[in-house]
């Protein structure tokens, strides 16, 4: 059978998919992105390239796209595959680009860019690999007063509206632990916080987002009022890293059952003595990281 051939029917796509057939009729006659061919009784029958396009459309409705903005960016896409080398320098490019619009306070340009970027990677992939290393570029250039505080303002503005967009799309799962996220006292600076946020939300966590850094001893409330079985806290400037590691002292005295991650810019640049005694709140730099730390966590409070 050639490839270009249909040998699925409505039925078994729906299936594959997880989309209603009602469904996949109307994206057709709407979008007309593909077109079934049809069999001698004038059934629908969908070629392999038909559901490499339809997964790539779920894909992107499920990371919190509508089908019109996802089939918007898949005809930006033009069907280009990109792998290897060509792929790490696409990446560099679209950061490069994202960060220069941002200080240019170019709004358009930038979500432009940004939409680029979800048609091309995974949600994880933007968020880490894109948003997480602009995030981090920007934070290093306001410290070293390399940018206006206009600057930073601007471009966190961007990414949390997009970050946030995202975030409420994710279902939770109430079988699993409840986290807690927020800043570290003083801490207003809650980009790195959302987007870590967003990938646990990713994976089913029932998460309460608080932001930047709330009043002192609200903290407490909101663990008394929650009983969560995580908090994740957000540290980016060094100059507030002293009372964060204050913070987690006083609560895991209070809190014997609640592991605390620590997380941020000024904690991933601590050297080992700044460490000591932190080991096991450090959740890390990446996804791998973070994966690592949060299975730990539940083997841990499993025994």
């Amino acid at each position: 059978m050639k490839a270009d051939e249909g040998k699925y029917n409505i039925k078994a796509v729906s299936n594959m998919l997880g989309v209603q057939p009602g469904t996949l009729r109307a994206w057709e006659r709407r979008y007309q992105m593909i077109a079934p061919v049809r069999n001698d009784s004038g059934h629908r029958l969908y070629t392999d390239e038909h559901i490499r396009k339809l997964k790539w459309l779920v894909s992107k409705v499920n990371a919190g796209f509508t089908i019109s903005q996802a089939v918007a960016l898949s005809e930006q896409e033009h069907d280009q595959i990109i792998s290897g080398d060509q792929n790490e320098n696409q990446l560099t490019v679209l950061r490069e680009d994202l960060l220069y619009a941002l200080m240019k306070f170019d709004e358009s340009r930038a979500h432009d860019l940004i939409n680029e970027a979800f048609s091309l990677y995974t949600v994880d992939k933007v968020l880490v690999d894109i948003l997480g290393s602009i995030l981090i570029k920007i934070g290093v250039l306001w410290e070293e007063g390399r940018i206006t505080t206009a600057h930073e303002h601007f471009a966190t503005s961007i990414l949390r509206s997009r970050i946030g967009i995202l975030m409420h799309s994710f279902p939770q799962n109430n079988f699993l632990p409840k986290v807690v996220a927020v800043c570290s006292p003083g801490e207003w600076h809650e980009l790195g916080l959302l987007i870590f946020t967003l990938y646990i939300r990713r994976k089913g966590f029932n998460v309460i987002y608080l932001g930047s850094s709330i009043k002192e001893g609200d903290i407490q409330t909101v663990l008394d009022t929650v009983e969560p079985k995580f908090l994740f806290m957000s540290c980016t400037l060094k100059d507030n890293l002293s009372r964060a590691k204050d913070l987690i002292i006083d609560l895991e005295a209070e809190y014997k059952d609640l592991a605390i991650g620590l997380g941020g810019h000024a904690v991933n640049m601590m050297n080992d003595d700044e460490k000591k005694g932190y080991e096991k709140n450090l959740v890390g730099l990446n996804k791998e990281d973070w994966e690592d730390w949060i299975s730990k966590a539940l083997n841990m409070s499993a025994n």
